[in-house]
């Protein structure tokens, strides 16, 4: 993931797929062919042939189509938000989970959500405009990064997009298996800032609390989706300032899942083991780190002479 990007160079892509004739060769060395007849002949055809699509994409990201990414996008945040409140909210389970989570803290002297939730609380703007924040932030910014990441690094969406997704999916394991209730309903005199201070938007207390799993906190996706996107935004961007922002994005987030008592610090680890997954998965698949393709593949310079076509991390501006 810290690696330069590969540059390549125009027609690139074309002559790797050349090399190969267009075809993807089995382990016995021998391209994939259809025999007739009946028998294994259509799953042997059938696996040439996905995995030349793989490598075709691997080699040669198709271009995304808005219409499309939009009705995923939406699509998926509808089904997330649909399995993650279907979960059972456990409660008893739920209880007992955070008594295991704030007894292991404590043993290992790093349980300082509740001082942190006491202090930051004393001070009223503070409070509130994380309340706002927590609310607020997590969908805005990630959405932004998203649609910058489709105008502007085109070569590079599909791979960072899928790394989202696998993080997000794997969430929603944790939900189910592992439901956990965060500090404000936990009983140890946390303050659950959103009631104190009658903030608005959060589904996490107040009226929204009954359309929403007050139990889903492990993992928290406020820590994996911004760390994703300070992430993205670190080895994308060009202006040295911008870069730090990216980075002091899920800092901060971590600052505010705690003071509002909505997550213990666990929780942050727990939404980091996810991204991590999502990296690994899509490392897998493309068989290169997500931001390592070309901001544009080579097939597509044609069509977009002007863009950047520098390795990541190089020619910064402040």
């Amino acid at each position: 993931m810290g690696e330069p990007t590969e540059i390549q160079t125009p027609g690139r892509d074309d002559a790797a797929l050349g090399r190969t004739g267009g075809s993807v060769q089995d382990q016995g060395g021998s391209p994939a062919r259809a025999v007739d007849g009946s028998g294994g002949s259509t799953a042997l055809t059938g696996a040439g042939s996905l995995r030349r699509r793989i490598m075709a994409q691997r080699l040669r990201p198709a271009r995304p189509r808005l219409w499309f990414e939009l009705g995923l996008i939406g699509l998926s945040y509808w089904l997330y938000s649909l399995v993650r409140n279907a979960v059972p909210e456990q409660a008893l389970i739920a209880q007992q989970h955070a008594d295991w989570v704030w007894h292991l803290e404590q043993s290992l002297g790093v349980a300082v959500e509740r001082s942190v939730n006491h202090g930051v609380n004393s001070v009223t703007w503070l409070i509130v405009g994380m309340n706002y924040y927590y609310a607020t932030l997590h969908f805005i910014i990630t959405i932004a990064v998203l649609v910058w990441l489709y105008r502007s690094h085109p070569g590079r969406y599909a791979a960072s997009r899928t790394v989202l997704f696998v993080t997000t999916g794997f969430a929603l394991v944790g939900f189910y298996f592992f439901p956990l209730a965060p500090p404000r309903l936990a009983g140890y005199g946390f303050v659950d800032t959103v009631a104190i201070h009658h903030t608005w938007g959060s589904l996490a207390s107040g009226a929204g609390a009954s359309v929403s799993n007050q139990f889903a906190a492990m993992p928290s996706m406020h820590i994996g989706w911004s760390t994703w996107c300070g992430l993205t935004i670190f080895f994308l961007a060009e202006r040295r300032w911008v870069r730090a922002l990216g980075l002091l994005y899920p800092a901060a987030t971590l600052v505010v899942i705690v003071s509002t008592a909505n997550h213990y610090w666990m929780d942050a680890v727990g939404g980091l083991a996810c991204l991590g997954v999502g990296f690994l998965a899509t490392r897998l698949v493309y068989h290169r780190w997500a931001y390592q393709f070309p901001q544009i593949p080579a097939s597509w310079q044609t069509h977009l002479p002007e863009q950047r076509l520098t390795a990541v991390g190089a020619g910064h501006r402040d």
